[in-house]
C-alpha cells in the first residue's frame, strides 16, 4: 500500500493537558490515529476524540511495548492515515526514543513533523519556584538519566566517572536510581547538605514535592507509581522568603 500519511512527534509536556503547546493540540484534535506513550493522561487523550488512539506505553520495570513494534506501528498507521500522531509525555526529542522512530520513518520515506514540548525539568522549576540556574552559583545544568530498557545492559551507566559536571543535575526517571546517585556524589566528595528536591508527578493534581538534602536522598525515596523527577545542586536552596509548596 502506498505511503500516503505524515508523522507528527509531539511532546504532550509534563502531564497537564493546558501545558501541551497550541500547535500541540491542534494537531491532536486534526489527527486521525494517535499512537501515546503511559505518562499521557486521559485530560490529554480528550483532545483527539475523533481519532483512533493506540496505546504504546513504556514503563521502566513494566511490561511495555517493544520499541521495534512501535516503530513498525508508525510506519503501517502512515500508510493507512493521512495524519498520524505519536503523543510523547514532556518533549520528544529528551529521552523519548525519537532517533529510533526517526530513523524506521526516515527509513520507509515517511515525512516526519516534530513538535516540542515542555520537558519536565522545566516544569518542575516552576512547580517548585526553585531556578535551575542561579548568578554567581550555577552556571550550568544537566539532564540525564540512569533508566534503560532490561535487554539493553551495555548502556547502563556505571560508577562516578557516569555522572556529569555540572552545577544543577537532573535526574529523569529517578525513582529508583536516585539514591545510588547521591551515594556516588557523597563518595566525589559533595557535601551532605547539598539541597536535593524531589517532584513526583509534576504538574498534575497528585504532584508531591520533596525537599531533602544529598545525605537524606541516598537513604532513598518513598515514592508511588507516578515519574519521578530529582534536582540536585546549590541552586536548590530554599530561598530565605519562600513561600511553602
Amino acid at each position: 500500500m502506498p505511503v500516503v500519511g505524515k508523522v507528527y512527534l509531539i511532546g504532550a509536556g509534563p502531564g497537564a493537558a493546558d501545558l501541551i503547546t497550541v500547535r500541540g493540540a491542534r494537531l491532536l484534535a486534526q489527527a486521525d490515529v494517535v499512537l501515546y506513550d503511559a505518562l499521557v493522561t486521559p485530560e490529554m487523550l480528550a483532545l483527539c476524540e475523533r481519532a483512533e488512539k493506540i496505546s504504546v506505553g513504556k514503563r521502566s520495570g513494566q511490561r511495555s511495548t517493544a520499541q521495534a513494534i512501535i516503530n513498525q506501528q508508525l510506519v503501517e498507521c502512515a500508510q493507512r492515515f493521512e495524519t498520524v500522531v505519536r503523543l510523547k509525555g514532556g518533549d520528544p526529542m529528551l529521552f523519548g526514543r525519537a532517533d529510533e522512530e526517526l530513523r524506521a520513518l526516515e527509513e520507509a520515506g515517511i515525512e516526519v513533523d516534530i513538535v516540542p514540548g515542555i520537558t519536565t525539568a522545566v516544569a518542575a522549576a516552576a512547580a517548585t519556584r526553585q531556578p535551575l540556574t542561579k548568578r554567581g552559583v550555577a552556571r550550568s545544568v544537566a539532564f540525564f538519566t540512569s533508566s534503560t530498557a532490561p535487554d539493553e545492559p551495555e548502556h547502563r551507566s556505571a560508577g562516578p566517572a557516569a555522572l556529569p559536571a555540572t552545577d544543577t543535575m537532573v535526574q529523569y526517571m529517578g525513582g529508583r536510581e536516585a539514591a545510588a546517585t547521591a551515594e556516588r556524589l557523597l563518595a566525589l566528595g559533595r557535601r551532605p547538605e547539598l539541597p536535593v528536591v524531589v517532584i513526583e508527578n509534576c504538574s498534575r493534581p497528585d504532584q508531591r514535592i520533596l525537599r531533602l538534602t544529598l545525605s537524606g536522598l541516598a537513604h532513598g525515596l518513598d515514592t508511588a507509581n507516578g515519574p519521578v523527577l530529582v534536582m540536585i545542586g546549590e541552586a536548590l536552596q530554599r530561598r530565605a522568603h519562600q513561600a511553602p509548596d
